[in-house]
């Protein structure tokens, strides 16, 4: 999972979801088009997003069928593509988790719907992982809903937090220690239209 590299919370109260500008935007979500993946996968090997979310990227056939087998193939997955004024940016997957022994978070249910992102690096400081995320979570409905970002990812953590995950404790992949945040209230509001699409999506 990476992030919005710089952002910071500009003075909004710890907890408190984010609420989008009603400004025009040229940010939206959209169906994964065969293109996208040549991007994704430039994105998934740069070196400083690999150093910031701990993620070992995968070889590029590995990584084709992982998307095409995982993620676009899987109906219980939504997957949308992060679009900027027309061109991808990054991507945004929801998808169902097997729990492992000792997750402790309180939930009896035996899978956990999981999120994940990853911006390319030219996209990072710019409020576009913000607005994204927001528009995703008026799509993804399920709650409670999960997330994992690597502790140092001391961005990706806040920007989670901004729009409403607590934090619920702590996971381990391999040796690195990841945060287990969670959202457990769907939004009041309908929401906007984020863009043509269906999809699915897939875990690590």
């Amino acid at each position: 999972m990476s992030d919005d590299a710089h952002e910071q919370p500009h003075g909004r109260p710890r907890g408190r979801p984010y609420e989008p500008s009603h400004a025009p935007s040229r940010v939206r979500l959209r169906s994964v088009e065969e293109a996208d993946l040549e991007v994704f996968f430039e994105q998934e090997h740069d070196a400083e997003a690999i150093r910031r979310s701990r993620f070992t990227p995968r070889p590029r056939d590995r990584f084709m069928t992982h998307w095409a087998t995982r993620i676009l193939g899987d109906d219980t997955v939504l997957v949308r593509t992060v679009d900027v004024a027309g061109a991808p940016a990054g991507s945004i997957v929801a998808w169902w988790e097997e729990k492992e022994n000792g997750d402790g978070d309180g939930d009896g249910d035996g899978t956990r719907r999981f999120i994940g992102y990853w911006l390319g690096r030219s996209h990072w400081g710019r409020g576009i992982g913000t607005e994204a995320l927001a528009l995703f979570l008026r799509e993804e409905r399920t709650r409670p809903l999960y997330a994992d970002p690597f502790a140092g990812n001391t961005a990706s953590v806040r920007l989670l937090e901004r729009h409403g995950f607590r934090r619920a404790g702590t996971l381990r992949h391999g040796d690195d220690v990841h945060v287990l945040l969670v959202l457990d209230e769907a939004p009041a509001h309908e929401p906007p239209d984020a863009g043509a699409g269906t999809s699915a999506s897939a875990g690590r």
